[in-house]
């Protein structure tokens, strides 16, 4: 998905109607009513070979208050200031209402991508309204009739150029990560820049102290803190230099259990927050001191492993906890029984509100960078496989010993290994374990996601089936016995 679509507009134009065309199901009510679609609804959209989130909002109506109607004004202008693109739908039977011209002005102001599309435009009573629709000053509508498919073509024409240039700006924004190695290629390690800076996604549940952390870093109060619990609600990117490492920090909505998240506006900020992780190189895991390591703690931190990045755990708010010690140590101890895939990752107390222990948590970010990067010798690695084995045997399946042959390591960010054995499907995980964490004790690697992979090597040999010709005569002759006619 490289773009994000919002279908705005006033009641009844038909937004509904082409969301279910877009996504290919009728995941949206539709009825002949106005007012039938309240919360935003979101779906993955085919359009050709263009494939994009689109969204579904609430009719824009003049209401500013705190009524449904003026509450779901305010999630329809919130999906547009978080959507790449909006489709400004106009009733072309109707013709363009005073609604449409104070919609098409806030639009013009708050999107910088916006395509006017005149619905309900099948047939000769349409034109008129066609026609005035030049009047709104967001260049050529297309016509389209969301209910028989018509203009579809004229949309993804639209469509498309855009979609290049985000995806373009994807590319330019993503991490590389799983980064092939060659055989004796250099360690380069990738050393940011201005232009391309560390991207670091702070992550957490709600009021864990995200928002303030990056205050605390850059000196003021460029974004929105309070004691109310989510008040962010979308992933706001933030570059500065981190005493010398440039770096874009990602602040992100908090994460609550998904059972708990009812809101739609709070659906689109996880996801927000979601994407943020994708885009980031290093994850901080935010936790709250008093009460960390809760269920959806541990849900996040394993999301950033399983979308293989490097890992730190900051606990915050250390400056009001009152036993420092004995807190740290069980910390410690529960991070090591309840993330087993994350053991030795940094654990850093700070304080987002008096900046203590922030040095700390730099130090812990660029020593995670550095080892998600970390590049092994083939000969350094096959010299520790021996050891290992040593130590430690590979299980026989059925009195057959599985022979572990060479290893090599194959891409870094994260770390990702080879290992050429017999029988790899029969390999327990219990061995895989062991692998993994003498990788990451014996070669300092400790927090980062190591991804092992075994790869079938056959036992026979190539040559025992191959005969030369006239070899069994010849041995016969050899052994006395007459060749056979």
């Amino acid at each position: 998905m490289t773009f994000t679509l919002a279908i705005v507009g006033r009641p009844n134009v038909g937004k509904s109607t082409l969301f279910n065309r877009l996504v290919g199901k009728r995941l949206a009510l539709v009825d002949d009513q106005p007012g039938v679609t309240r919360d935003l609804r979101e779906g993955a959209a085919r359009l050709g070979d263009l494939r994009f989130t689109v969204i579904d909002t609430a009719g824009l109506e003049e209401a500013t208050d705190e009524s449904l109607q003026g509450r779901m004004r305010k999630l329809t202008e919130r999906a547009v200031d978080m959507a790449d693109i909006c489709l400004f739908m106009i009733d072309a039977r109707t013709g363009v209402t005073p609604t449409d011209e104070v919609f098409a002005e806030i639009l013009r102001k708050r999107s910088a991508h916006v395509i006017l599309a005149a619905n309900k435009a099948e047939g000769a009573a349409a034109d008129a309204g066609v026609i005035e629709a030049y009047g709104l000053g967001l260049g050529e509508p297309i016509r389209l009739s969301a209910e028989h498919g018509e203009g579809l073509n004229d949309l993804y024409s639209q469509l498309m150029p855009l979609a290049d240039k985000f995806e373009e700006r994807a590319r330019a924004d993503a991490p590389e990560t799983d980064v092939s190695l060659e055989d004796g290629e250099d360690d380069g390690v990738r050393v940011p820049t201005a232009s391309k800076p560390l991207q670091i996604a702070v992550v957490g549940r709600p009021n864990a102290g995200k928002s303030t952390l990056i205050n605390q870093l850059l000196g003021e109060e460029r974004l929105l803190t309070g004691p109310e619990a989510g008040i962010t609600r979308d992933a706001i990117s933030v570059q500065m230099d981190w005493d010398g490492l440039p770096v874009r920090i990602f602040d992100t909505a908090g994460m609550r259990k998904k059972a708990r998240v009812q809101e739609k506006l709070e659906k689109l900020s996880v996801s927000d927050g979601l994407r943020a992780v994708k885009f980031a190189e290093v994850v901080i895991v935010l936790l709250d001191a008093a009460i960390p390591f809760e269920q959806q703690d541990l849900r996040i931190a394993d999301l950033a492993e399983r979308e293989g990045r490097a890992v730190v755990v900051a606990v915050n708010k250390w400056d009001v906890e009152p036993e420092k010690q004995a807190k740290l140590r069980d910390l410690r101890e529960s991070f090591e029984r309840l993330l087993p895939q994350l053991r030795g990752a940094p654990l850093v107390t700070v304080s987002a509100k008096t900046g203590k222990g922030l040095d700390r948590l730099r130090a812990a970010v660029e020593k995670a960078n550095d080892v998600w990067n970390r590049r092994i010798t083939t000969a350094q690695l096959n010299r520790w496989l021996t050891g290992m084995l040593e130590q430690h045997p590979p299980p026989a399946p059925g009195g057959k010993r599985i022979k572990l042959r060479y290893m090599t390591q194959a891409k870094t960010r994260p770390p990702g290994f080879v290992v050429m054995c017999s029988h790899p499907d029969k390999m327990p995980e219990s061995y895989i374990r062991y692998l993994v964490n003498g990788l990451r004790t014996d070669f300092d690697m400790p927090g980062t996601p190591i991804r092992l992979h075994l790869r079938s090597q056959s036992d026979k040999n190539p040559y025992k089936a191959k005969k030369k010709p006239g070899s069994s005569r010849l041995r016969k002759h050899l052994s006395g016995k007459p060749p056979s006619k």
